[in-house]
């Protein structure tokens, strides 16, 4: 067990880093990064009823279930958050936040802004950090390169991630994401921090 966190009595519990952003400004790129990057970190990966985009794959970007598989989820209180985000059903699995827990390792998801007040009121402690595009317009161009949205389905996205941007404020970081490289370090960099506050430290070795 590292020195910085643990699930041992009157150490601290690991760390929950939990990333919005409007759709396409890169928070799952930035997740799947920052793990490989950061040692001790595990990206949970949600739940959702939508159809996997071109590239994505099952268990590494999502777990794609039907609407019957979700709700029999909801019902058994599988999930620790779950809203319905363009039409689809998300949901963090409860399970599998706990396992990462109990292992000693911190755990970063991406949730929309709905699941990040929910988790917040679960995981007081949870650091929120959330990403912006530079710009309304690359963050449009970002959306059409992915050419998995029809025109009508675009706007109304955009038009979600200005009310989404708006509650920016709410967190306690955010994020430019011009350079996904640049982006990426200053995410790392958050983490490594708050590993380091005083109260995540366990300080038990001075006693010995």
């Amino acid at each position: 067990m590292s020195a910085r966190s643990g699930t041992d009595a009157g150490k601290p519990h690991p760390l929950l880093i939990v990333v919005s952003a409007p759709s396409g400004a890169g928070k799952t790129s930035l997740c799947q990064g920052v793990v490989v990057a950061v040692p001790d970190l595990t990206h949970s990966v949600s739940y959702t009823t939508r159809v996997p985009r071109p590239g994505e794959v099952e268990g590494r970007h999502y777990h794609f279930v039907d609407v019957a598989a979700f709700r029999g989820m909801q019902d058994r209180g599988d999930f620790v958050e779950s809203a319905e985000v363009h039409g689809a059903l998300y949901g963090t699995s409860r399970r599998l936040l706990e396992r990462y827990f109990a292992a000693g390792h911190d755990v970063i998801l991406d949730v929309d802004t709905q699941g990040a007040r929910s988790l917040r009121r679960v995981y007081p402690d949870a650091v929120t950090v959330f990403i912006l595009p530079p710009s309304w317009a690359r963050l449009e161009e970002r959306l059409r390169s992915r050419h998995s949205e029809g025109e009508a389905d675009l706007r109304r996205r955009l038009r979600v991630a200005r009310d989404e941007a708006a509650q920016a404020s709410e967190y306690d970081y955010v994020i430019i994401n011009d350079v996904l490289a640049r982006a990426a370090e200053e995410l790392r960099a958050i983490i490594i921090a708050e590993r380091l506050r005083s109260g995540r430290v366990d300080l038990g070795f001075l006693e010995a």
